[in-house]
């Protein structure tokens, strides 16, 4: 194996990764924007629905993204 194409893909999945994380970064500041509530202070008060909110957005995000890096590996 070439050493690379190891390479190539390690760094296309280095960005990818950051590329996520951005990605749900964003995607939280937006939600936060156009609910009418502080999305923060609701996580810290403990509510339930809004973590479920945050969480499947994230899982949302991950796979999209993570399929996009996966199927532009080599």
């Amino acid at each position: 194996m070439e050493i690379a194409i190891v390479v190539s893909n390690f760094t296309y999945a280095i960005l990818g990764a950051l590329l996520t994380i951005l990605f749900m970064v964003f995607g939280y500041k937006i939600l936060d924007w156009i609910t009418p509530f502080d999305t923060s202070k609701q996580l810290g008060e403990g509510n339930i629905a809004i973590g479920m909110v945050i969480g499947s957005m994230f899982v949302g995000l991950g796979i999209a993204v993570g399929l996009v890096v996966g199927l532009g590996l080599y």
